[in-house]
């Protein structure tokens, strides 16, 4: 039984993954770029460099320490990025474009796959590297380019959101919010309490970086609406993404969103959740950890508890997160580089990792063992996400894509430009992008 309820949820999570073809294959042709349809030679042993964003927990670390016990004449060093992913992008892009070999196993965001993958800066993986057919299938897509995988999946992500389930009891809210209205409601009823004195309601990520693009994705998804239509072609000029624009202004006009998170990234508002600021906060399953701590580091230990995103009519859809470790391909010792990838996406390490970080395994059955979901409740939570989670615009010029939407909603978000205006020029901008 439990075999067949977990194959029903894999379909649902291939599905969430395949609605970006489309967006991938018009976008490579526009660009004139096509990826190798064969496998690169993968050659060459020794030492190679891990090269991605700083990880907190140790979990990362943990792994290269286990492998370089083990394999002293292949060591692997990190190669530590800034925690801002548009900035991690840039120097990776920076570093293909001039063939450095400086960096060999790049810890990619989902989205970036498929632009590293058409420009030729990453090299196909043999087909036997990785057990995919254990993976959960939206992301073995995402880690593909034309039916050829790129990147190994490392971690997946769905969004969640994060309560204050002691003051919602208290001010009598027993159920999470499924609509925008039904958290500005609850938000009404735990602010007015003596206990929520100085707490605001809700924050997501609304620094101008990629944390945004997301936030505005969902958003749009979660009234109805995308970015995209199944032709490639811009769809934010709609009354499904003023609503959900109108919903982020609105927000911050109101003081439903606190000024101060026009400036958070992910930590920032782990943060301020994590410190009691806040009733209710999306982010991702990585902040549970902390969040959890027993030693007197986190003020809600205890005291919140996670459910989907709530959207305009019902239930939120979350954006499809996660990363793909993926081989340079002007890395040297790409043969110890592939080898290194397999162990560190191995089942053992999985596990391994959420016991450290909480990042979401790519193997299902975490999400449904029981012993494992005592410890992480919010995986079955989790999974639901997934399930209904839509990708961002898998195109190859993923770069210039997010950075229109970061420029036009973020000057909505600001008041540098009413919402009608920024949606207008974000559709002219995305449409130059598509076509070029």
């Amino acid at each position: 039984m439990m075999q067949r309820r977990r194959d029903r949820r894999l379909v649902g999570l291939a599905l969430a993954a395949t609605a970006a073809i489309t967006l991938t294959a018009c976008s490579a042709s526009d660009s004139g770029t096509s990826a190798p349809a064969e496998e690169a030679e993968l050659e060459g042993r020794g030492p190679i460099q891990y090269v991605s964003s700083p990880d907190a927990s140790g979990a990362a670390q943990a792994t290269i320490d286990a492998w370089n016990a083990d394999h002293p004449d292949e060591q692997v060093t990190w190669v530590e990025l800034p925690l801002d992913a548009d900035q991690q992008r840039q120097q990776m892009v920076q570093n293909a474009q001039v063939e450095g070999d400086a960096y060999s196993v790049l810890n990619l965001d989902v989205v970036w796959t498929s632009e590293f993958a058409a420009n030729r800066w990453i090299t196909a993986l043999p087909e036997d590297a990785l057990p995919v057919d254990e993976f959960v299938p939206a992301t073995v897509e995402a880690a593909s380019y034309r039916d050829t995988l790129y990147g190994a999946p490392y971690y997946t992500d769905g969004a969640l959101l994060y309560s204050r389930t002691d003051l919602l009891a208290a001010a009598g809210v027993t159920e999470p919010p499924r609509t925008w209205a039904e958290m500005q409601s609850a938000c009404d009823a735990v602010l007015a309490l003596p206990d929520a004195a100085g707490m605001s309601c809700y924050a997501g990520q609304f620094d101008k970086n990629e944390g945004l693009t997301v936030n505005f994705s969902e958003a749009v998804a979660s009234a109805g609406g995308s970015l995209f239509d199944a032709e490639g072609q811009p769809t934010v000029d709609t009354p499904e993404a003023r609503a959900a624009l109108d919903f982020l202004v609105n927000g911050f006009a109101s003081g439903m969103i606190p000024r101060d998170a026009i400036t958070f990234q992910e930590e920032q508002g782990r943060q301020a959740f994590q410190e009691g600021g806040l009733v209710f906060h999306r982010n991702w399953p990585y902040i549970y950890k902390s969040l959890s701590a027993d030693d007197g580091s986190s003020a809600v230990a205890g005291k919140f508890g996670v459910s989907a995103i709530p959207g305009e009519n019902g239930p939120g859809v979350s954006t499809l997160g996660g990363r793909n470790i993926a081989i340079s391909s002007f890395a040297e010792n790409k043969a110890t580089a592939v080898d290194f990838i397999a162990f560190f996406t191995s089942r053992e390490q999985e596990e391994a990792r959420l016991a450290l970080s909480s990042r979401a395994p790519v193997i299902p059955e975490f999400f449904e063992d029981p012993t494992v979901t005592t410890t992480y409740p919010y995986l079955p939570t989790l999974l639901t996400s997934l399930e209904n989670a839509q990708p961002r615009p898998k195109v190859v010029a993923y770069g210039a894509t997010t950075a229109a939407i970061q420029d036009e909603i973020y000057a909505a978000l600001t008041g540098d430009k009413d919402p009608e205006t920024a949606l207008a020029d974000l559709q002219d901008a995305l449409t130059a992008i598509v076509n070029g």
